[in-house]
């Protein structure tokens, strides 16, 4: 049995404590039997965003009117914006690839490993063992128990992003920021999207932000709620589902194809992550504590497989930690705060913090400031009708405890925000630092003045 320094299972983030391990001159082994780059290259941030930019393109022409500017129709070659982030990210992958195999101390296994022991793995018809071990596998596309489902050609985000035959029309399970991101991407190419979602949309959203996106979005796609699906069935080119509420009132759905974005599951069952001693909780994630340490000896994780926050830079945060705490010598605490994420749909949505509903559970005396796009230079000259910032903040420290954003460029414009958190500044901060005018970023500026303490 083949002893290593130190063996990572995964290829995404992960890669960032084996790039540093290896500099130090430590043997490391990599299990991944996908691409290398994980679900962020290969199936989710990098090759999603490429295509929605071409999304958001289509809906600039669309509304290119409202400038003066007369479009005289336009059409969409799907297959050219596909391969385009397909070839894209197949390349950064193989070139990472590569990149291990050159590598001297490093060995790379293109199968499935799975636990058999704590930090011995079979791998290849091989069994290996790890001084240290670092979990790094996160998840996969959860697919409810539909009747039917297994005779359907059903998508989910592993492979939607790779189709390079636009459908003419599309049901969408789920109303999650998975779903609302490739709804807006097939939408605004020309697909008739349905959205069927037992809930409501963008649930973990606040409220507020969750209520608007809901009212715009539903202007250009057929949004049903309260509804879940029960039976799916083909016909001919055709898919069939049949979705029912709690009443037990059916629906029935008629579309060319179905994606299935109804959340993720980690892929824990899969590395038989028990065997290595390894616990999980409920809902299959690895436990483990401040550290990113679980119950394993010399076992960490991180990433998705965790749990704690399904994002790449929270990831990449993660894997600095752990870093640190398997060879820095002094053990550090996660600090996560303040987290940030966003959703690069239309309008696209960004947000770090608490919501308002949460800070209510909490009991926590808050103060809000909120500001519309559309009493802003910037936002007037691009005719933004419905967006807004909102910032909440602590009535006695002032300090910013959320800020929330649904409109155009907020994943960029919240940055300022993100800082003043970080570096734990009362919202007059933001409200009193000049920002350049006529700009995007005064909406946030606002949003901090109109603080009502």
């Amino acid at each position: 049995m083949k002893e290593f320094d130190l063996i990572i299972i995964g290829a995404g983030s992960g890669l960032n404590v084996a790039s540093a391990a290896a500099e130090k001159g430590l043997s490391v082994a990599i299990i991944e039997e996908g691409p290398m780059g994980g679900t962020c290259l290969n199936r989710g941030c990098i090759p999603s965003k490429m295509i929605i930019h071409s999304a958001d393109v289509a809906e600039t022409i669309n509304k290119s009117h409202l400038f003066g500017i007369i479009q005289k129709g336009y059409t969409v070659d799907f297959a050219r914006v596909t391969l385009r982030a397909s070839r894209a990210v197949d390349e950064d992958a193989k070139e990472i690839e590569e990149g291990i195999k050159e590598t001297e101390n490093m060995e790379l296994f293109k199968k499935r490993g799975r636990f058999i022991g704590e930090r011995k793995i079979s791998v290849e018809n091989k069994m290996i063992t790890g001084k240290k071990i670092v979990v790094a596998a996160g998840t996969r596309p959860a697919v409810p128990p539909i009747e039917g489902i297994e005779d359907v050609n059903y998508m989910t985000s592993d492979n939607a992003l790779r189709v390079t035959k636009q459908p003419k029309s599309m049901i969408v399970l789920g109303g999650g920021f998975i779903a609302a991101e490739l709804a807006h991407f097939f939408g605004a190419l020309g697909t008739k999207i349905t959205i069927i979602q037992r809930s409501i949309m963008l649930r973990n959203e606040d409220r507020e932000v969750a209520d608007t996106f809901a009212k715009v979005f539903g202007k250009k796609h057929e949004i049903v709620l309260g509804y879940s699906p029960k039976i799916v069935k083909q016909k001919g080119k055709m898919i069939i589902l049949t979705a029912e509420d709690q009443n037990k009132k059916t629906k029935v759905f008629e579309a060319e194809s179905l994606l299935v974005a109804t959340g993720r599951i980690p892929n824990t069952d899969i590395l038989d992550v028990q065997k290595g001693n390894i616990e999980t909780n409920e809902a299959g994630y690895i436990k483990v504590n401040q550290y990113l340490e679980t119950t394993a000896k010399n076992t960490w994780a991180l990433g998705d497989i965790v749990g704690k926050y399904l994002l790449k830079h929270s990831a990449n945060l993660e894997a600095q930690y752990v870093w640190q705490n398997v060879f820095g010598g002094k053990k550090i605490p996660v600090d996560y705060w303040p987290m940030p994420h966003a959703i690069f749909t239309s309008p696209p949505i960004a947000a770090v913090g608490y919501t308002e509903e949460e800070l209510q559970e909490k009991k926590i005396n808050y103060a809000v400031g909120k500001y519309y796009y559309k009493s802003t230079g910037m936002g007037a000259a691009l005719e933004e009708k419905e967006g807004f910032a909102k910032i909440l903040a602590d009535r006695k420290t002032r300090k910013i405890l959320g800020c929330h954003i649904i409109g155009p460029e907020a994943p960029s414009i919240i940055h300022e925000v993100i800082i003043a958190m970080k570096a734990q500044l009362p919202a007059d901060f933001v409200a009193s630092t000049v920002h350049i005018h006529p700009a995007m970023s005064e909406v946030v500026q606002r949003a901090a003045k109109n603080i009502e303490w």
